[in-house]
């Protein structure tokens, strides 16, 4: 009853239809490639019709086949068959890469590409990823180096990923009498007993002193492999590329920065009232960052849960109404934890079922249901992306936050409208302050270690106490004294996953950005009403055939300007001053 359905996608790995499409991908590909060379001799036009009709198909067996074995593994990680299913299937990589080099080799020879485009209504809808792919010409290797990239990462940053991932999921400490793994050590960051808060955080600091030394190499081997790729693709460093996938402007970057800078002295004063008020006079020391405010006493069950959001979806619009009930009554989510699930929440579109799946690990906490209605906001993204042709399906990281972060808030607005009492209030306040600390200061800290690493991997391979030293460098910088200076966390960049990606630096300004590109749009829709919302929507299938600015300009912003983000940021502070007069009083 509360696990999800995957039997849209396939009944099983042993399934006629998992084994029949999962060759016909290796088979279309083959094909696709075997065919290049003759098809190429056609017009323009047709050529490129051929080649995105193929596409479309091997996309559409991609996200069917790939999404089975991904959520597969994710509801049971211990799930055999489905690790062997993505073994086989990653080695379709290196042929998609050829397949993608080939495609941009025949489009840089193309003069005049829209006069090739405005002949066929079909290209027309592929108008965007058409240019990109001609543009990313400029950052490529040739095929043969590109397809060697293809398979050296397999057996590089992809190897040392999962050696971090495997170092921390098994990595345990002695607490109390019994062994607990990093992340049950981590989670009593929000105990309400104050001295166990202090101790699981002794504990985690030394849990990574365990592991410091291989963790070095392995974001090392990452770092230094990121710059050299950057290097041969033309880009002035990892930043420059991680800006250009993310099709972001630099200067827009510059004026989300500068704005969170400006903030922090507000963030700072948060944290110094938390602090006095947990009986600390020298900053929040980092053990009781997460200390729990306030008391809540409210449960709720699934049903309750789904009631709740399904009641503030109906004040934004019907149709975000709609999906949460289509998914709750379809069974697209995952609600409870259980042994060899994977830990936290996510939301995977599937373009193939025109449905999304959500994965939770629902305790009945306020918070468990505010992140439900995060991950249907996903959802809600998905169903309109899915109005779009095909091969428009993919949004970078800045804009994929904008409609959970949205249908977030609305929870939260509501929870906090609807608490019972003041001890509520500020439970519900200060847990949305803790949330957007971490997406702004935290952030924020994450930003300027990881480019400081990028920095130092260029002349040497970073120790683990140089590491140490680089993380508390960024996190006085950010913190500041909102902060006890003594007990900070030099381990962090050994917890997040996101510094151990080859393909996907700077995971990190895109956090800020959608929180606070969606603040700038719900300011909007309340000052606007309803009739904004067929504009969100608007918002959200274009982020999928625009540049993160054409974007924001569909709804008259202009993200380029610090102001459009200082009115995000004021937003906060407005909070914080709510809570600051609520426990003063």
């Amino acid at each position: 009853m509360y696990e999800w359905d995957l039997s849209p996608l396939y009944t099983g790995f042993d399934s006629p239809a998992f084994q029949e499409d999962s060759s016909r991908l290796f088979v279309l590909c083959e094909q696709s490639l075997k065919d290049f060379p003759e098809k190429k001799k056609m017009s323009p036009v047709a050529f490129l019709e051929w080649l995105l009709k193929s596409q479309e198909e091997m996309s559409n067996l991609s996200s069917r086949v790939f999404g089975f074995i991904s959520l597969s593994i994710s509801a049971n990680t211990q799930n055999v068959q489905a690790r062997q299913a993505m073994v086989k299937m990653q080695s379709l990589a290196p042929k998609f890469t050829l397949l993608g080099k080939k495609f941009q080799d025949y489009l840089k020879d193309i003069a005049d590409l829209d006069a090739v485009i405005d002949q066929s209504a079909f290209l027309k809808e592929y108008r965007f990823i058409i240019h990109e792919a001609k543009e990313e010409v400029v950052h490529s290797m040739s095929v043969e180096e590109e397809v060697l990239t293809s398979e050296l990462v397999q057996n590089g940053s992809s190897l040392w990923s999962q050696m971090r991932r495997q170092l921390t999921s098994m990595a345990e400490i002695e607490f109390r009498g019994k062994m607990l793994s990093l992340t049950e050590i981590r989670n009593l960051a929000y105990s309400n007993d104050s001295e166990e808060r202090k101790e699981a955080y002794q504990k985690e600091l030394e849990i990574y002193r365990k592991i410091e030394e291989p963790m070095s190499f392995a974001i090392s081997g990452i770092k230094g492999q990121v710059n050299t790729l950057s290097r041969y693709r033309h880009f002035d460093d990892p930043l420059a590329e991680a800006l250009f996938n993310s099709r972001l402007k630099k200067e827009t970057l510059d004026a989300l920065l500068a704005a969170m800078k400006d903030y922090l002295p507000v963030f700072r004063k948060y944290l110094k009232h938390k602090g006095q008020i947990l009986g600390h006079n020298k900053g929040l020391p980092w053990y009781d960052l997460f200390a729990p405010m306030g008391r809540s006493d409210k449960k709720y069950t699934v049903e309750e849960a789904q009631a709740f959001i399904l009641k503030q979806f109906g004040t934004f619009g019907e149709e975000l109404r709609a999906t949460a009930e289509k998914a709750f009554k379809q069974n697209w989510i995952d609600y409870l934890p259980r042994k060899a699930k994977v830990g936290g929440a996510f939301c995977s579109n599937n373009r193939a079922i025109r449905e999304s799946r959500i994965l939770s690990n629902f305790g009945g906490e306020i918070g468990d249901v505010i992140t439900l209605a995060h991950e249907l906001g996903h959802a809600y993204h998905g169903e309109q992306i899915f109005k779009e042709a095909p091969l428009n399906s993919n949004y970078t990281m800045p804009v994929a936050e904008t409609a959970s972060t949205l249908c977030e808030t609305i929870v939260k607005k509501a929870a906090y409208k609807e608490a019972a009492s003041k001890e509520e209030k500020v439970h519900i306040l200060e847990q949305e302050l803790q949330d957007v600390t971490q997406v702004i200061v935290d952030i924020y800290s994450r930003f300027l270690f990881e480019s400081s690493v990028f920095k130092a991997r260029e002349k040497s391979i970073p120790s683990a106490t140089d590491l140490n030293n680089l993380m508390l460098d960024a996190q006085k910088e950010a913190y500041g004294d909102g902060l006890d200076n003594e007990y900070l966390n030099p381990g962090m960049w050994i917890n997040k996953s996101h510094y151990y990606s080859g393909g996907l630096s700077f995971y990190n300004f895109p956090y800020a950005f959608g929180l606070l590109f969606a603040k700038g749009i719900y300011a909007k829709y309340l000052a606007e009403g309803k009739g904004f919302v067929e504009k969100i929507n608007q918002v959200l299938r274009s982020t999928v055939k625009m540049n993160v600015e054409d974007v924001a300009a569909t709804i008259g912003i202009d993200i380029t300007q610090k102001a459009f983000w200082e009115e995000g940021l004021r937003t906060i502070v407005a909070d914080i001053e709510e809570f600051i007069n609520l426990t003063n009083a």
